[in-house]
């Protein structure tokens, strides 16, 4: 290809990492990547400001949701 500095394991990274960002379990991303420890598979989970907003928008949901449930309202 003429990239310098490009290794087709960058590929396999950047898949991975994606695959982690779109919601795979640490589990499903020992399977794809045939890892036998989480570990290996962590490497793939980096944490970003999108899904850190994602995971706040869902607790948020989760917490609404129970509240009405249990009668609460907002003050």
């Amino acid at each position: 290809m003429g990239l310098a500095g490009f290794h087709f394991h960058d590929l396999r990274h950047t898949g991975n990492t994606l695959a982690a960002s779109a919601g795979a379990s640490t589990r499903e991303l020992m399977h794809r990547m045939g890892h036998a420890t989480m570990r290996a598979a962590l490497i793939y989970q980096h944490a970003t400001s999108e899904r850190d907003r994602e995971i706040a928008f869902a607790i948020d949901r989760r917490i609404a949701t129970t509240t009405r449930r249990a009668g609460g309202g907002q003050a």
